[in-house]
């Protein structure tokens, strides 16, 4: 796994011209720039990359901040496969008696955003997000997908300035240690694997996900997404994330699933 880290550090995270880079590492303020020190536990040798796990895509997109980093859109995406691959490692090894489906759900309840964002709160991670001069900063700093975000970018840029075992280290004391980690695994979080499930004991076709509607601004999108089974709509979220929405959507499927079994009359199954 080392090896792999090596070979991803050696694609520089680069910035168009060197005056282009000192300006936008100079916009981190010292309280940030100690916030990040102390969050690490030990020096940082990027601070590049933490000021980008940091920036909002409100900044990028705000046409009064055409200097700034790119957007931690891209570290999210590193630090979103990282996190599940030390989580899976974690439950892997702590949860022997559980069957693949049983550790799959677990970490769908830790990864998801609501629980992220928790995790951010407990480290105060929203005071620090660098956004956009014309950006609702308050509503964005406690925004759910932002928080969520910015604490997936975070470690991934743990990941490429440290390592693997270093991003490990920060998701044992911020996640694994945490003293409500134990409830979110307890909690029945993942909804879509439960649908997932119900369609598949029920010999169903697999739950049909559909975007209907994108709003908001490139920086500030909302999604609407419907879940169908055997033809019929069961549910609609609408969140800042597909995937969010499309839990949501899961949910109130379920929801409706459980009345309808309640009231021995499930037209889903097309059995009463």
């Amino acid at each position: 796994m080392e090896q792999l880290w090596q070979k991803l550090t050696a694609f520089a995270f680069h910035q168009k011209g060197k005056s282009g880079t000192e300006q936008a590492a100079s916009t981190l303020s010292p309280e940030t720039a100690l916030y990040l020190q102390e969050l690490g536990g030990e020096v940082i040798s990027n601070m590049l990359l933490y000021q980008t796990a940091l920036t909002h895509r409100s900044l990028v997109h705000d046409t009064a901040s055409v200097d700034a980093v790119e957007s931690n859109q891209r570290l999210e995406f590193l630090g979103d496969s990282v996190l599940g691959l030390l989580i899976a490692d974690y439950l892997f090894k702590n949860f022997p008696e559980n069957a693949e489906g049983e550790l799959s759900s677990t970490r769908a309840k830790i990864v998801n955003s609501k629980s992220l964002a928790e995790f951010a709160r407990s480290i105060k991670l929203g005071q620090h997000i660098l956004l956009g001069e014309s950006a609702d900063h308050y509503n964005i700093r406690e925004s759910e997908s932002a928080l969520a975000d910015a604490f997936e970018s975070i470690i991934g840029a743990i990941y490429l300035d440290k390592g693997l075992q270093k991003a490990y280290d920060f998701v044992i004391r911020h996640i694994i240690e945490q003293p409500n980690f134990s409830t979110i695994i307890a909690e029945e979080q993942n909804y879509k694997s439960r649908l997932i499930e119900y369609t598949q004991s029920h010999h169903m076709p697999p739950p049909l996900y559909t975007v209907i509607e994108e709003t908001g601004a490139e920086h500030n999108k909302r999604f609407t997404v419907t879940v169908q089974c055997n033809n019929q709509v069961l549910g609609t979220g609408t969140a800042r994330r597909k995937k969010d929405a499309e839990q949501i959507a899961a949910k109130e499927a379920m929801e409706k699933i459980s009345e309808q079994n309640c009231s021995e009359n499930n037209p889903v199954t097309g059995s009463s």
